[in-house]
């Protein structure tokens, strides 16, 4: 029988403007994200996030990520924005995470030298993502983490997203390694922080493209 081969998605982060969102769509990403964190330097208000989605493929899913934010905040901005995903990237408890049941949860763990998967398995979220653990920031690092620590986790039977200090150079040893359904990358796409390098963006969603599992 001959195996089928699955195609990893890919996720651009941290979307601030219109011109990186047009530009971006046409390199077809299977997501972009919108950082509601008023700490980030990818931060994006709610308004003019909701400009930018409204002139997106509909094809291309717009995720939300929140830091530790209200239930009430996020629950209107999902619902004006009409979101198709949302991240939580903070210390949002399971019970936090099962008040969105009408969402699909993206719940994120930021990597030391290990992972509690027990405590991760509390949580009912729709998909897992995996990021870097850096003290003085929450997300967007840049740095990668061993990734030895998260391999063969299709045994959850749900969506992992890998994150942290992914690039085009190391994205294919990543995806073998790992074999996530998602890659998630911000920073080493980037000119500065918020502002997308398009060339840098082709090529890793390129290199992702034929890297299939």
């Amino acid at each position: 029988m001959q195996k089928i081969k699955v195609m990893v998605k890919v996720k651009i982060c941290g979307i601030t403007n219109l011109e990186d969102a047009l530009k971006i769509a046409e390199l077809k990403p299977d997501a972009l994200g919108f950082v509601f964190y008023r700490k980030s330097p990818r931060y994006i208000k709610p308004e003019r996030a909701k400009e930018i989605i409204k002139q997106i493929p509909k094809f291309i899913k717009k995720v939300g990520v929140f830091v530790n934010d209200k239930e009430q905040n996020i629950k209107r901005i999902a619902k004006d924005l009409k979101l198709d995903m949302l991240q939580f990237h903070g210390n949002e408890s399971p019970e936090f995470c099962e008040k969105f049941r009408d969402y699909k949860i993206i719940k994120a763990f930021r990597v030391k030298e290990k992972i509690d998967f027990k405590d991760m398995l509390h949580y009912k979220t729709s998909a897992y993502l995996f990021d870097t653990f850096v003290k003085s920031k929450i997300g967007g690092t840049g740095r990668k983490f061993n990734w030895a620590l998260v391999r063969h986790l299709g045994g959850f039977h749900k969506p992992i997203f890998l994150s942290g200090g992914l690039k085009a150079q190391n994205v294919k040893e990543a995806i073998r390694k790992v074999r996530p359904d998602w890659v998630d990358v911000s920073t080493s796409v980037e000119i500065k922080p918020g502002k997308k390098d398009y060339n840098k963006v082709k090529e890793f969603i390129e290199v992702v493209k034929k890297t299939a599992l």
